[in-house]
């Protein structure tokens, strides 16, 4: 079965960090975007073959990220 999950990409100074709201916990990071997109693939997979073997539910995504526009003008 595939599904999609939500995924939060924030640049910091040095590197870029990625979390999965819906998967507490599974977060990474990389020096780039694309580094830290195929880091939070695996972390995916890891977190939810982990929950697998304790027998523990696989959470259906539920959130959903996007993008407001508004003006910064005063």
């Amino acid at each position: 079965m595939i599904v999609k999950y939500a995924v939060i990409f924030e640049q910091a100074k040095t590197n870029w960090a990625a979390y999965v709201p819906d998967l507490p916990g599974c977060m990474t990071t990389g020096r780039t975007l694309e580094e830290t997109k195929s880091n939070i693939r695996e972390a995916i997979q890891g977190h939810l073959e982990t929950l697998r073997q304790f027998g523990d539910p696989i959470p259906e995504p539920s959130s959903l990220a996007g993008e407001i526009e508004v003006s910064t003008a005063a």
